[in-house]
């Protein structure tokens, strides 16, 4: 099954099956071991990395806190680090919580942490060929472990028709009313204002109008 540290598999074998081990147990869901398995993976790194330079160091705070005190103070050797502060924070959280967390995000990113770690000690510390730098987490060869044919740019278009498609089913066009219904409305208006007024008030206008006359000669 294809994984995204098959780069690591010729550098260190010890390593790739650590953290494919992780890999495994994210898609099984096992997200706390997961995040467990990166830590391991972190501190053996950083076992590596300080090789020689490592006396007294026993734990992993204490390997980090040589690791930093005997860096070159670079922006990548700061993330290298900081990858490794993440992994080991993470994986002491997932293994000493009190209650199991599933939270797959999490996961996600001590895996995404780990591949940024693998990398640097890759071609920092083993002299890996560099275009190994150009590679980004797949999420999808994670959870199928098979790689896409899809270059970058195939996905990307793919995921812009998507949220088209996501788009236009969200906001329907509105529908028209029809002009006929206008026009029929126009002309009932049209027929009733034609009727004029009825004769019944034409009549008791007319009545009115006698009765007053008829009044006015009586009192005259």
């Amino acid at each position: 099954m294809a994984t995204n540290f098959d780069f690591l598999k010729s550098v260190d074998k010890n390593l790739f099956e650590i953290i494919t081990e992780a890999e495994k147990l994210y898609r099984d869901e096992y997200f706390e071991q997961c995040m467990g398995q990166t830590r391991r993976f972190g501190e053996h790194v950083c076992k590596q990395v300080l090789g020689k330079n490592r006396t007294s160091e026993n734990t992993f705070d204490q390997m980090l806190a040589t690791l930093k005190d005997k860096g070159n103070g670079s922006e990548q050797e700061k993330e290298f680090v900081n990858d490794l502060y993440f992994l080991k924070k993470h994986g002491n959280e997932s293994v000493h919580s009190a209650k199991v967390k599933k939270d797959g995000m999490e996961a996600l990113e001590c895996l995404q942490r780990a591949f940024e770690v693998g990398i640097n000690y890759a071609v920092y510390n083993k002299k890996a060929k560099t275009n190994i730098l150009k590679l980004r987490y797949d999420t999808e060869l994670l959870v199928t472990g098979k790689k896409s044919k899809k270059s970058l740019s195939e996905k990307y278009l793919e995921e812009k028709a998507k949220e088209k498609s996501f788009t236009k089913r969200k906001n329907p066009p509105k529908t028209k009313k029809s002009k006929s219904s206008k026009k029929q409305v126009y002309s009932m208006k049209s027929e009733s204002a034609s009727k004029g007024i009825p004769f019944y008030w034409i009549f008791v206008g007319f009545s009115f109008v006698v009765a007053v006359v008829v009044m006015l000669i009586l009192v005259l």
